[in-house]
């Protein structure tokens, strides 16, 4: 993203979390969706194919976790303090919104 349209965003300093967020639902999707499709398929070379792309699936959602974990965007043991990040950032995408206006 651009510098200049960051800063006017707000973007600049939330740009990081929020495409480690969308990567880390994506992640998650996949997992979800590649063990149903295990569950549905009858052959046995499908299955296969679909469990390595579900262990990678589950690796990648792990990198991101850990990612964001050590940059304290996502605290999972930690309700309270999970609490106030995505309270944060609620407040910043709703002033994303009202400078837009």
């Amino acid at each position: 993203m651009n510098a200049i349209i960051e800063s006017l965003t707000g973007m600049n300093k939330m740009s990081d979390q929020v495409i480690a967020t969308d990567f880390l639902i994506s992640a998650k999707n996949g997992i979800v969706n590649y063990a149903a499709a295990i569950t549905e398929t009858k052959s046995p070379e499908v299955k296969a194919v679909l469990r390595k792309q579900l262990d990678a699936a589950i690796l990648t959602h792990e990198t991101i976790t850990s990612y964001m974990m050590k940059k304290g965007y996502y605290q999972p043991y930690d309700l309270e303090e999970q609490f106030k990040v995505d309270l944060k950032t609620t407040d910043t995408a709703l002033s994303l919104t009202e400078r837009m206006i």
